[in-house]
């Protein structure tokens, strides 16, 4: 796999674009998987580390420190949890309201690795708040769709993936907390002729980590840096937008 795009780069930092599917690092035993971490060291070397992570499905903005002292001052952001994360996604199904904020306990299944769940103790708090920007209603019968603004206040493993299934409006293609809906341009579109074996408009995960804010550790001046839509969840809103009545929150 050739590199993700750079979407930043200066003497202390590097930014990437890592596409869906790509994890950021090694798993924990299992066989060995191309990962973004191994790339970047090839190009730039054993200086350079990933200062955070996101999900192995997720697309989006990776950053990383090429330095020690600049991994230790963004490391610390992290902990102190004072970097503004943005993510988007799209939902299966419609929130109640346009402005809500999950709070949980959450923790790795016991019985299911790699998979986590709401417990009442002997757990890790997690919050995040969400804010709709756009519904998309469907016809009886189909569950509708909803474009989501996430805002992680910490940085559980599949924080936003489990929230939002608690929620009930769980993120479109997630094997692990969503269910088996698609999204088909036949069902958007009337009259569909399209080819008989048709490919769902996004086929993976739907979540991408679109930007995050933080104090630049040379310049000490805040930092914003953002990652481009994919071309996959670009298609899939632009249908949405089409061939149904959104309401679009201003």
């Amino acid at each position: 796999m050739p590199l993700p795009p750079v979407i930043f780069e200066d003497e202390a930092l590097i930014a990437f674009d890592k596409p869906g599917g790509l994890p950021v690092a090694p798993g924990r035993g299992g066989p060995r998987v191309e990962n973004l971490m191994e790339l970047v060291l090839a190009r730039w070397g054993s200086g350079v580390a990933n200062v955070h992570r996101i999900d192995t499905e997720m697309s989006g903005l990776v950053l990383c420190a090429k330095t020690k002292p600049a991994l230790d001052f963004l490391s610390g952001q992290f902990q102190s949890k004072t970097v503004g994360k943005t993510c988007l996604a799209l939902t299966v199904g419609l929130p109640a309201t346009d402005e809500f904020t999950v709070d949980l306990v959450m923790k790795e299944d016991e019985a299911r690795p790699g998979v986590m769940c709401v417990v009442k103790k002997h757990g890790k708090a997690s919050q995040t708040d969400f804010i709709v920007r756009e519904r998309f209603p469907q016809p009886a019968g189909r569950p509708g769709f909803a474009w989501l603004e996430c805002r992680p206040l910490t940085g559980r493993p599949h924080q936003i993936r489990l929230h939002l299934a608690v929620a009930g409006t769980p993120i479109l293609n997630d094997p692990l907390y969503g269910h088996e809906a698609r999204l088909l341009l036949s069902d958007l579109k009337r009259g569909y002729k399209g080819r008989a074996d048709e490919k769902p408009l996004i086929d993976r995960l739907a979540l991408h980590a679109a930007g995050l804010t933080f104090t630049h550790p040379l310049s000490r001046e805040k930092t914003t840096l953002t990652a481009p839509l994919p071309n996959d969840l670009e298609v899939a809103l632009k249908y949405l937008r089409k061939f149904t009545r959104p309401s679009v929150r201003r």
